[in-house]
């Protein structure tokens, strides 16, 4: 719904308010009666008093039950107005029973007072449900568990943009084919153009870098992320960097031998290959 001008490269905080500003005023009902007006003007109001927050972070406290389960806080009005899903991963495994008795419906912040009164408690049984939900907290400190992460990809609709709240961070989501990912809004990634998008398909933080198509990038910097594109016009693309560098190597010692120029470049890109394949290959017509 928002619309930048072209050529536009950036828009400040205070610009990006506006535009937020005038797409919750737009959502006003069609339904002009006096109790629906009231509501929605209530609605407007809270939400302007969220917005200036939005810059700096909002306040939400994860229920463990549902991917979509946050208690109800003022913040939350502005994603309603706007139509955008606020999702999370944490939750808690139905096949454990332990879990899922000392955790409850409770949210976050009541979950961490019920341990402390269990702690306290003269009860055993009491005591015991404190330090097995103690154990679930401890154990999903990532904020992302395997049953949160499938109830995930389950529920977000395909080419659906969401919101993604993990380790006090919200981020952008985007179902595509099936899989999750996240936009990289990381400022070491900001000159690089082919990373755009992160997976989320593991809890472990394994992920891989994609470009604005979804295709698999190279991303310097990010182990376990780097990945032999299998499109061939990134393998074309990745030869013609090895030449580009290895003109430019060979150049210092040598401006005038283009041959052995050539021959350093399929060298480069031959180890480079064999990095990626360590399995014996075809001979040098490759």
């Amino acid at each position: 719904q928002v619309k930048l001008p072209p050529q536009k490269e950036v828009i400040t905080a205070e610009e990006l308010m506006a535009h937020l500003g005038n797409c919750i005023l737009a959502t006003q009902p069609r339904d002009t009666s006096e109790g629906l007006q009231l509501n929605f003007q209530q609605n407007i109001n809270d939400s302007m008093t969220v917005l200036p927050k939005l810059s700096t972070g909002l306040d939400v406290n994860v229920r463990f039950t549902g991917v979509s389960d946050f208690e109800y806080t003022p913040e939350c009005i502005v994603f309603d107005l706007l139509n955008i899903p606020l999702y999370h991963g944490w939750l808690v495994d139905p096949q454990n029973p332990e879990q899922v008795q000392a955790v409850g419906k409770l949210s976050y912040n009541q979950l961490v007072e019920k341990i402390i009164t269990c702690k306290q408690a003269s009860d055993s049984s009491l005591v015991s449900e404190g330090l097995v939900a103690e154990q679930f907290l401890e154990s999903t400190a990532s904020q992302l568990t395997f049953h949160g992460l499938c109830e995930l990809t389950a529920r977000a609709r395909e080419g659906e943009l969401g919101v993604f709240f993990r380790n006090n961070h919200f981020s952008t989501m985007i179902k595509h084919k099936g899989h999750l990912y996240l936009l990289v809004t990381d400022q070491g990634f900001l000159q690089e153009e082919g990373v755009v998008w992160e997976s989320l398909h593991s809890v472990d933080g394994d992920s891989c870098f994609c470009d604005t198509e979804f295709h698999l990038s190279h991303a310097p910097g990010k182990e376990g992320a780097t990945a032999a594109p299998s499109d061939h016009r990134l393998q074309q693309s990745q030869v013609d960097q090895d030449y580009m560098v290895a003109l430019s190597l060979q150049q210092v010692h040598d401006p005038h031998s283009m041959l052995s120029d050539l021959e350093l470049a399929r060298q480069l890109q031959h180890e480079e290959y064999q990095q990626h394949h360590p399995h014996p290959q075809p001979g040098p017509s490759q």
